[in-house]
């Protein structure tokens, strides 16, 4: 990880650093298979595009999140990020489940790990404001 993340305060729950690796290559794993199978759906007219977008949005704001907060050194835009990531994930398997309910199963693990990943990159900016 970034040597300016390690200088921020963190709480005492948070993760060791070395965790994050391993459980984010396991999530884009899933949200790769899972949402690629959203796009095909699409591709083939079985949903609206008001189901695909949650979910183009979602990745959208997933892959800022880096360089927002290590490439920016942004907790503040980060933060916002996460909300946004968390929020789309939300809408998101609310509105494949009547079209592929699989989808939302599959994705419970990324949904926990985003409201997790909230809270700590909440907590981390309150404490480095």
């Amino acid at each position: 990880m970034n040597e300016w993340y390690q200088t921020l305060i963190k709480p005492d729950w948070a993760p060791p650093a070395w965790l994050f690796g391993p459980v984010w290559t396991v999530l884009y794993a899933v949200i790769i298979v899972s949402f690629s199978y959203v796009g095909y759906l699409y591709l083939r007219n079985t949903i609206p595009l008001i189901v695909l977008l949650p979910f183009v949005l979602n990745i959208v704001f997933n892959l800022a999140f880096t360089p927002l907060q290590f490439g920016l050194q942004s907790n503040q835009l980060a933060a916002i990020d996460i909300l946004l990531t968390f929020g789309t994930l939300i809408w998101a398997l609310w509105a494949i489940y009547p079209y592929a309910s699989w989808v939302t199963y599959v994705n419970l693990p990324y949904l926990l790990w985003v409201a997790f990943a909230t809270v700590l990159q909440l907590t981390v900016t309150y404490l480095n404001w």
